[in-house]
């Protein structure tokens, strides 16, 4: 799996310590995107573990899953332990929805709908099916961020979860990156419009070609810079 684009040369170590150093704006983007509105020192307060006053408890725990789904991913990939199978997504949900989703770390057992488009996810029925088919097709891709944006808008357009469903696939997403030693895309709240407006074309269309673009602008030009650094 190569970086068609970029040409970055894959380096695991550095690319980790790049995502690590990025983790409260991850999360803070993460959140802000949730319509969540803490500020990126409170962010960063939360994660030191020190609660922040004015905001909603529930708030302040999805704020927490996030980093701590984050640092389960980190964990993984340190110890050769990341792998895209049902049983590691849904563990890491059960850390990244705790007590968001009506359920937590298992596949949703009913329908959803998405808000802002006529477009019905599949029936809960299908979706371990369509999990592995997600994985194959992916596996076919030769470029690196062709995989991780495709499992990440697959795993939104299938909504395998009640909730959660774009954060998770992000995390699939930067774990696949991150695992093979290239850089996390980070999706910076200020861009939140267009993300919200080329998700919904995506969702009625299927055609992943835009927000395949639009993912790759998200990547930070100066992590480009330092990974390609020598």
């Amino acid at each position: 799996m190569k970086d068609h684009q970029w040409m970055i040369k894959p380096n695991k170590a550095k690319a980790l310590m790049l995502a690590k150093r990025q983790l409260v704006e991850f999360v803070w983007d993460a959140v802000t995107l949730e319509g969540i509105n803490f500020t990126l020192p409170e962010i960063q307060t939360l994660m030191d573990g020190i609660t922040v006053g004015g905001h909603r408890l529930s708030d302040q725990q999805i704020a927490l899953n996030q980093g701590n789904a984050w640092r389960a991913l980190f964990k993984w990939i340190e110890k050769d332990q990341f792998e895209i199978t049902a049983e590691k997504v849904c563990h890491l949900h059960s850390i990244a929805g705790k007590e968001e989703s009506l359920e937590w770390g298992q596949f949703r057992s009913g329908g959803v709908t998405i808000s802002g488009t006529d477009y019905m996810p599949p029936k809960a029925v299908l979706l371990p099916g369509l999990f592995d088919k997600m994985i194959e097709t992916a596996s076919r891709m030769p470029d690196i961020y062709d995989q991780a944006i495709h499992l990440f808008l697959t795993m939104a357009r299938c909504q395998f979860f009640y909730d959660v469903n774009k954060r998770m696939g992000r995390f699939i997403m930067n774990g696949l990156l991150l695992n093979n030693g290239y850089p996390a895309i980070n999706l910076p709240a200020k861009r939140q419009l267009e993300f919200n407006q080329l998700m919904l074309d995506f969702y009625k269309t299927d055609n992943q070609k835009p927000m395949n673009t639009f993912m790759r602008s998200c990547l930070d030009d100066r992590v480009i810079t330092i990974m390609k650094a020598e």
